[in-house]
């Protein structure tokens, strides 16, 4: 479900709890959500941030403050930004009469997992060479293969795909999207940043049977 415009971060979640109950659904099926911030924060203030969002996920039963089962993107546009976090789009789960599998991939960037600073696991770190760009596409790229992977899925089972960045990646879409088969269903670019300062490339990606504008 995508708002037709950019609602705030607490009015969007009431918007979100009105609609799924509206539905008939728990707000336990809520699932995911795209969000649009801003600017991009600190380390420090991504954590803040994060820690004022699940508050509301505990609420509705989905966050049991270790393990967090909504997939999330929060990208900061980087022309004509919401005032304050807000929400984009949201998803939640209801039954299907079919059998064909839906998913969506949580909003992924080119950092690392590990311990350590963003500074140490940002591939390329403030590398913006065509090169610098290219490593951190592939990076992300391979990242997405694996989430998918877990769930034992592949990019020819995406309904959409989407691009976060506001550097310009069109010489490595070719080898590192469309031939790896990313873009089967076309590539959405959002001209917008990921959430946390120096991180310059995000993706994410999602098999959706019905999509609608709210």
């Amino acid at each position: 479900m995508r708002f037709d415009r950019l609602v705030p971060l607490a009015e969007g979640f009431a918007e979100v709890a009105k609609y799924i109950q509206a539905a008939g659904r728990p707000l336990t099926s809520f699932c995911a959500c795209e969000l649009r911030s801003p600017a991009a924060f600190t380390e420090d203030g991504f954590r803040i941030f994060n820690e004022h969002y699940v508050k509301t996920l505990a609420q509705w039963g989905l966050f049991d403050g270790v393990i967090n089962p909504v997939a999330r993107s929060n990208v900061c546009p980087e022309i004509d930004p919401p005032a304050e976090p807000s929400f984009y789009a949201f998803s939640f789960t209801r039954p299907s009469q079919g059998t064909a599998p839906s998913f969506i991939i949580a909003g992924g960037a080119e950092w690392r997992g590990g311990e350590g600073s963003y500074a140490t696991r940002i591939v390329r770190y403030r590398d913006l060479s065509p090169e610098g760009i290219k490593e951190k596409v592939r990076f992300t790229t391979r990242e997405m293969e694996t989430r998918l992977g877990a769930f034992g899925f592949a990019w020819k089972h995406t309904t959409a795909v989407q691009a976060y960045t506001v550097h310009d990646f069109h010489a490595v879409v070719v080898d590192e999207l469309v031939r790896r088969g990313a873009a089967r269903s076309g590539l959405t670019w959002h001209f917008a940043r990921p959430p946390v300062i120096d991180l310059e490339y995000e993706m994410d990606c999602r098999r959706v049977l019905r999509e609608t504008v709210i």
